[in-house]
This record gives C-alpha cells, structure tokens and sequence, in this order.
C-alpha cells in the first residue's frame, strides 16, 4: 500500500509538471504581426503591390540573368483566399507575373515568412525574395538582396537560400541549397528570421542557414536597412534553365499567405 500511495503521489507529481511546461509561451508570443496579406479579396490590392511589367528592357534586359518570360497584368488571379501566379507559353513567348511591395511596405528586421505551392518543370524558377528599399540610389548590389526562397524545376526536391551583397553576389553569392523530399507537394512554410546580428534561413521551421559574418562592413552587411517583399515565377535564365521543357505549361505558383512579425 505504501508503494501504491507513493507511485500515485508521483505520479501527479509528474502531471502537474507536465501541465505547467505545457503553458509556458512559446518564442512566437515575443512577437508582434505587424503586417499579413491573406489575399483575401477578389483582385490583388493595389495599394499593397506593384506589378512589373515586360522583360526588363532598356536598363535591365532579361531582368539580369537572362531570363525567357516576358511579365504581364494577365498572369495572376485571387481564388480561394489564395494568389495564384501562372507561367504560360503563348506562342513564341514566355509570360508570367513579378510583384513587388516597393514604395508601399518595407521592413527592417523581423520574421518574414510565406506559405505557397511550387509549380514543377524543367525551366520554372519560383522566388519569394526581398530587396533594399534604396536601390535606386545606391543599385544592384549594394542594396543588398534576401532570397528566402527560390526553386529550379531542373533540381527537384531542392530548395535555395541565398544572400547578395557587395562581396559575394550572383555565382559567388552565399547560398545553401538544401534537399527536402517531396517538396513539390503540397504547401510549405519559407521564411527567415532577420536581426541586426544574422538573418536565419527556415523552410517548415527547420534552419537551414544562418547568414552572419563576425565583421560587418557595407560591402558585406547591407541589412541594417529597409527591404521590400517580391514574388515572381521566371523562365528559363542562368539559374532557372537554359533549357526550357514547353510541355509542362502552364504551370501554377500558388501562395496561401505572406506574414511579417517583429518583436514587440
């Protein structure tokens, strides 16, 4: 009996335990959403997001990395609470949508997180990235460049993080590429955790990369100022091709949501 009484006595003695650790907040509680788009209504808000447009021509021809789709006002719809962006292949022509939150939302430091379905295919090339709100002033790159996520058909069940700064940008940028089976179903979670000491590379909550060089100069550490959100799916390109499958269009990169925290 009197080891009974005592099993039993530790026994709650484990529970109430276990109780109170369940309660204890978690790290999201030290954080504040200071800003979400849920694409909620029937078209996409204006006041929120830019669309650009054509191919990057006369300044930026091929948008820098010799990408095939032309950008377009056509390419993207609201359905379901939901954005969804479509590449086609119309005729000889590539087309697709890039939308930026430029001169209308920009952030400096904090969580920065999207949840989307990838679209699959040799030459496809989906991005949820963010640039240096002051690149027209001091350009491409100095303004500095976040990639939180990119994908390339060509390497499926792969994922890309990548930072471009003054010392290491275009193939010599700091990149992770990490493999993620199966990533190409369903939706996904890829965001980063950005700081005035590292910016830190999640996909579903899992770090793949931290970015945080011991010395911070100009040249390496852009990030103590503001950035803008992009999303866009481009075609073919240095990274996303050259080679471009034309029997996998269209094909959809559908984002569910876009959500930004900092701490309170």
């Amino acid at each position: 009996m009197k080891l009974l009484t005592l099993f039993c006595i530790l026994l709650l003695s484990f529970s109430c335990s276990k109780s109170t650790n369940a309660q204890e907040p978690e790290t999201s509680t030290d954080l504040k959403l200071i800003w979400e788009e849920n694409f909620d209504g029937a078209s996409l808000n204006k006041t929120d997001w830019n669309l650009e447009l054509g191919n990057g021509c006369p300044n930026n021809c091929g948008w820098g990395n010799n990408e095939r789709q032309v950008y377009t006002t056509n390419n993207h719809q609201i359905k379901d609470g939901k954005l969804i962006i479509t590449a086609k292949k119309e005729g000889d022509k590539y087309t697709s949508t890039r939308m930026t939150t430029q001169n209308k939302h920009q952030f400096q430091y904090g969580t920065i997180e999207a949840r989307a379905k990838l679209p699959i295919g040799q030459g496809i090339w989906p991005a949820f990235w963010m640039l240096g709100a002051n690149i027209s002033e001091v350009g491409w790159p100095q303004c500095g460049e976040i990639d939180i996520l990119e994908y390339v058909g060509k390497e499926p069940e792969t994922v890309y993080t990548t930072i471009h700064t003054t010392d290491t940008h275009g193939e010599t940028a700091s990149s992770q590429k990490s493999p993620f089976k199966n990533i190409e179903e369903g939706f996904h979670t890829y965001k980063v955790n950005w700081t005035a000491e590292k910016i830190e590379f999640l996909v579903d909550n899992k770090l793949v990369y931290t970015y945080a060089p011991l010395e911070k100069t100009e040249s390496n550490w852009p990030f103590n100022k503001p950035q803008f959100i992009l999303l866009n799916m481009a075609v073919g390109g240095n990274f996303g091709g050259p080679e471009v499958d034309d029997s996998i269009f269209p094909q959809e990169y559908i984002v569910d949501y876009i959500k930004v925290y900092q701490t309170k």
